[in-house]
This record gives C-alpha cells, sequence and structure tokens, in this order.
C-alpha cells in the first residue's frame, strides 16, 4: 500500500510549472525556480504571480523539499511587472480591482516567507520592482558583480510602500539606505548591496548558481526542521518586545530539543561521526 507521504513527495517532486521552470535536485531536497522569460529579462504577470504564490504555499506541505534556489533565465533575475501586461492594464482598473491585484502581490511576499524552507536568492543583472522585492523576501541573497536592484516604483509614480519593502528592507540595510532607495528608485550597485548587508555574497556569473545550489543543498542536508523554526523565530520576533522574544525562543529550542535530530546529534558527536538529520 503506498504511503500517503510518499505520494505526496512524488506529487512535489514532479511539480509542473507554467510561468516559469520548477526542477529538483534527484533526491527532490533542493528546488530551483527559474524564472524563465529571458528575452524580456524575465518580467511577472498576472498569471505568474498567482503560479509563484501558489507554489510558495504548497512548499509549505512538502516535506521533501528543503531549499529554494530562486533565480532567472539569461543573465538577469526580473525586471518587475511586464509593462504591457501588467502596468497598462492596471491604469484602467477601479479601486476595488487594484486593491485586489496589490493585496494578491502582497501575498506572494507573505507565502515567501510563510514556507518553511530557507529561500535563496540567486541574482544577476537586472532586479528591479517586484523582482526586488523577490530578493528581499528571500533568506539569503547572492548575487553577480553585474546585479543591479532597483525598487523602482516612485519613478512610475507610486509609493515605494510595496510588497512590504517599508518593513522589510530597511530591517535588511537600515532606514537610511532603505529611505534613500524607495525614494529615488536608483539602482544598489551589487558593491552597495554586499556592503550594506542586502547580498550575503557576491560570486562569478559562471558559478552563481552553482554557488547558491551548494549553500541550499548544506541547509537541506542539515537540521531542517531547526532551519524552518529559525526561519519562523526570525519572522516571528519582528514584532515582539524582549520578553515576548526570549519566551518565544525558549519554546521553539525545547520543541527542537524533542526531536529526534537533536538526540541524533548528540549521539554522532559522542561517536566523533558526522550526524544524519531525518527532519524528526
Amino acid at each position: 500500500m503506498t504511503n500517503p507521504m510518499q505520494a505526496k513527495r512524488r506529487a512535489f517532486k514532479d511539480h509542473r510549472a507554467e510561468h516559469f521552470r520548477f526542477e529538483t535536485s534527484e533526491d527532490g531536497r533542493v528546488a530551483t525556480i527559474t524564472l524563465d522569460r529571458p528575452d524580456k529579462k524575465n518580467p511577472l504577470t498576472f498569471d505568474s504571480y498567482q503560479e509563484l504564490t501558489d507554489l510558495f504555499r504548497a512548499l509549505g506541505q512538502a516535506s521533501d523539499v528543503r531549499a529554494v534556489v530562486l533565480t532567472g533565465a539569461g543573465d538577469n533575475f526580473c525586471s518587475g511587472g511586464d509593462v504591457f501586461e501588467i502596468i497598462e492594464p492596471l491604469t484602467r482598473m477601479a479601486m476595488p480591482d487594484l486593491i485586489a491585484f496589490t493585496r494578491m502581490t502582497g501575498d506572494l511576499v507573505r507565502q515567501i516567507r510563510a514556507c518553511p524552507q530557507p529561500v535563496i536568492a540567486a541574482v544577476d543583472g537586472v532586479c528591479a520592482g517586484a523582482g526586488a522585492i523577490l530578493a528581499m523576501a528571500s533568506d539569503h541573497r547572492m548575487a553577480t558583480p553585474e546585479a543591479k536592484t532597483a525598487f523602482l516604483f516612485t519613478r512610475v509614480g507610486l509609493a515605494g510602500a510595496d510588497m512590504g519593502a517599508c518593513g522589510i528592507l530597511p530591517r535588511i540595510i537600515g532606514q537610511g539606505r532603505a529611505a534613500d532607495l524607495l525614494f529615488t528608485g536608483r539602482a544598489m550597485t551589487a558593491a552597495e548591496g554586499h556592503a550594506w548587508g542586502f547580498y550575503n555574497a557576491l560570486h562569478p556569473r559562471e558559478s552563481l548558481l552553482e554557488a547558491a545550489r551548494a549553500y541550499a543543498r548544506n541547509l537541506a542536508d542539515g537540521p531542517w526542521f531547526a532551519h524552518a523554526m529559525t526561519k519562523k523565530m526570525l519572522d516571528q520576533e519582528w514584532s515582539m518586545g524582549i520578553e515576548e522574544m526570549i519566551e518565544s525562543e525558549a519554546q521553539a529550542q525545547a520543541i527542537c530539543m524533542a526531536t529526534g535530530d537533536f538526540r541524533r546529534a548528540f549521539e554522532a558527536f559522542a561517536a566523533k561521526e558526522k550526524p544524519r538529520f531525518e527532519g524528526n
């Protein structure tokens, strides 16, 4: 008889995406999402927004996938919303449809943050508008020296407050730097992004994806239940006071201490062996 969990794992490993490429490593632990419209620098459409949101929501139930790499095809990450497939139609929409759209785009960030897997953005070339938001929403960001990251909403008469940017970006690079980027819409160079902590590392174009997947593999083979707990705490503690933080982390750590991974890690240490993490 088929184990329901095994069936679920097979189904997710075989996930088919229409508006981007989705692939997994042979063991299913590392997934790669590739935005794949290189002729237009990988812009998003109404459909790709929704499909990405649905995918990251589904990842919450995917026990086989333990880390995710998000990247773009053709030496660019993402140029944001497609000018003719998103921007132009928005100029003709009434307020109920506009708020439905902005809530839908914000839900994509919410699902990236809510999925238990660490999300690693591998950024090359243009990373603008909603593309910059996708990178910002990720847990770890790598880039090439050629990456140019711009939160360019004010360039089209919109506020820099888009998809959580005014709340999340200052937490990554600081209030003053975030205000500069969100007011002016100017491009942040890769060197600035690295110095400011937006990018964790810079890699040559030819080795970027390999480096991102290697980082994802290291996390996927590690204590991935504990990684999911770490991600949850990083998000949850933004709005907490110190007392709530300490109590919340006490509970989180006690849960991790009750797992087999914690016991197996001790036993491996005592035996001078490499621990084997199973997520339970």
